[in-house]
């Protein structure tokens, strides 16, 4: 309630002097609602407002709840839920209360963040749009960490996001800091936060392992608050406009050299901001050092784990790219251990095979020793299909590889040139001369061709032709057109003499 005397002076000021209702409730310090109704303003209403007017007013008290909730509400949205509850009026009535109801926004005030030498790190991502690696295209993204403190930055480029490179990232980020913060601010990324619901925070069981390997504690911020990070976004935003625009470079390894330069010669040389002793950044990092957890014996390992299978051939496919492996593990589960640099496949606890790590797509990254031993395996294969196939169509031929064996013949070049006698002579005919040239003790395949030669000669039969056709298909389809042998008919019944003066006497 207002006091008597202000409503008199609000009913003065409208009545006697015709000041609107807005003005008179900014120069007297009150609520619109408070001056209409000390004038009774619903008396000057028509009807057909005066109606609208108080179809609005069972629902007041929910509109004024809804917008103290969500305050930027769209005044068509609270229309549909007021409709819902029965409102019955139009959109004007319910717009000119919202206007006047709306809480407005307030400009928030910040407190300095002063933190210890050593006390707090803060890490985020940065996206640098993409590079070309090859024939792939990959995104490139920028992982940075801050010291508090000193101000003092790790800065690096990456082509993923990862949990992996991640954690790698820390890694390499204390080794440069010389040691550890103990603690790290993070924004709600995927790789420290997997559920957050106000303060109730669930990590990433990856990033709690790393952090209790290092002893610094994680802590996430505050949802939409990336103020309470500002040092590093700061950080992030002094890189881009610093240092990667109008840059030119060749690879990503270029360019993370060229980044490395600038941080030494520009970032470190700076000023620390509001420090009175006037320090530059790598004299405070100098100082903030002595006051950094130390790093643990052993580096934790940040390789990226994955269990794989190949299919038919000996590769397998990781990050859009094919490495090989051996024969002997194809179609098993394997498991695949990657870093920034190397590919390793794992068969329980032995390691099959090492790649270097390619960025590219499509690639098939080989090694010679898995190609060559595939090789002698088919071959191996070959020749034991082969042997196989003599031994059931000729059982001489068990007794006479066996000695071949024994002599120190080969093997597979004597079981081929007998696979193509058979080709030739047929079963019956190979497993005869293979009884009589072992009766001999001639354990050689031209020993048996030898006796297959005589055979058809005793026989009165012509020679087994060995017809070879070359696998050019520019041998292999020449067309070749025969010509009339009358010639030779006629040069051949002709009296010697004649054919020896080539013509007609």
């Amino acid at each position: 309630m207002i006091p008597d005397e202000t409503r008199a002076k609000i009913r003065r000021l409208f009545f006697a002097e015709h000041w609107k209702v807005g003005t008179i409730a900014a120069q007297l310090g009150v609520h619109r609602d408070a001056v209409t109704h000390a004038i009774h303003a619903r008396s000057f209403l028509t009807p057909e407002l005066r109606l609208r007017a108080e179809l609005l007013d069972p629902y007041r008290d929910f509109i004024s709840a809804t917008l103290e909730k969500y305050p930027s509400l769209c005044s068509t949205r609270l229309l549909e839920m007021v409709r819902e509850r029965g409102y019955a009026g139009s959109i004007y009535p319910l717009r000119r209360f919202v206007a006047r109801v709306r809480p407005t926004s307030r400009h928030e005030a910040f407190f300095r963040l002063s933190v210890l030498p050593g006390e707090q790190g803060q890490v985020d991502w940065g996206s640098f749009g993409s590079i070309h690696v090859g024939r792939a295209r990959r995104n490139l993204y920028l992982f940075i960490m801050v010291l508090a403190w000193s101000r003092a930055i790790f800065a690096r480029f990456y082509l993923d996001q990862t949990t992996a490179t991640f954690l790698a990232a820390h890694v390499a980020a204390f080794h440069v800091f010389g040691g550890v913060p103990r603690s790290i601010l993070y924004d709600n990324l995927k790789s420290v936060v997997l559920e957050r619901d106000g303060d109730l925070v669930r990590f990433h069981p990856r990033i709690l392992d790393f952090a209790g390997h290092y002893h610094f504690a994680p802590k996430p911020c505050s949802v939409a608050r990336g103020n309470e990070k500002g040092r590093v976004e700061r950080r992030i935003r002094d890189v881009r406009e610093s240092f990667f625009a109008a840059r030119t470079f060749h690879s990503l390894d270029d360019l993370n050299v060229q980044l490395g330069d600038w941080i030494e010669r520009v970032q470190r040389g700076r000023l620390v901001p509001n420090d009175p002793e006037g320090r530059t950044v790598r004299d405070a990092h100098t100082e903030e050092k002595k006051r950094l957890l130390p790093m643990p014996e052993h580096p934790f390992p940040t390789d990226h784990v994955q269990p794989i299978v190949s299919g038919r051939t000996p590769y397998v496919r990781f990050d859009r790219n094919d490495y090989s492996i051996p024969h002997d593990v194809v179609k098993k589960p394997l498991t695949l251990v990657a870093s920034e640099t190397t590919v390793r496949l794992i068969d329980r606890g032995r390691e099959v095979a090492r790649h270097p790590r390619s960025f590219d797509a499509g690639r098939q990254i080989e090694d010679e020793a898995h190609l060559r031993a595939l090789a002698e395996h088919k071959r191996k294969a070959r020749e034991h299909r082969g042997r196989n196939r003599l031994v059931a169509v000729c059982p001489a031929a068990h007794d006479f590889l066996a000695e071949v064996a024994l002599h120190g013949g080969h093997l597979g070049g004597t079981t081929a040139r007998l696979l193509r006698l058979l080709d030739a002579h047929g079963a019956a005919a190979l497993d005869v001369a293979l009884r009589e040239a072992h009766a001999r003790g001639a354990f050689r395949a031209e020993s048996v061709a030898h006796v297959l030669d005589q055979r058809r000669r005793a026989a009165g039969q012509p020679p087994a032709a060995n017809l070879v056709i070359s696998g050019d298909p520019r041998v292999r389809d020449q067309v070749v057109e025969p010509h009339r042998l009358e010639a030779y008919d006629d040069l051949a019944s002709k009296p010697k003499g004649e054919r020896d003066q080539g013509g007609e006497p």
